[in-house]
């Protein structure tokens, strides 16, 4: 499984290790990862995401994954998030928001 946040796309990335001696080995930088579920009031099902900690405050600040998803760009989800707005659009072609 890739590690990477389906809401904002953050993934690993390498650097280096630098001893006292001004030494260099390379090394990875893995994102702080969580098994998240947020409630979809249009599925009517609960969706589970792996999130980054600034991804769960993203959605709920944004009032939960339905109207989060409906307000990003496409091209601004990752292809799990994209799955998941063609999901919810499917069950509700609706431009209102569900409270």
């Amino acid at each position: 499984m890739a590690r990477e946040c389906d809401i904002t796309g953050k993934k690993v990335m390498s650097g280096n290790n630098v001893s006292h001696a001004n030494n260099k080995s390379r090394r990875t930088f893995a994102p702080n990862l969580q098994e998240a579920s947020f409630m979809s009031e249009s599925l009517g099902s609960r969706v589970h995401m792996r999130v980054s900690p600034s991804g769960l405050r993203t959605v709920e600040k944004n009032g939960g994954i339905d109207a989060f998803l409906k307000s990003t760009a496409n091209r601004k989800l990752t292809s799990t998030a994209k799955r998941l707005k063609r999901q919810i659009e499917k069950k509700c072609p609706c431009p209102h928001e569900h409270k």
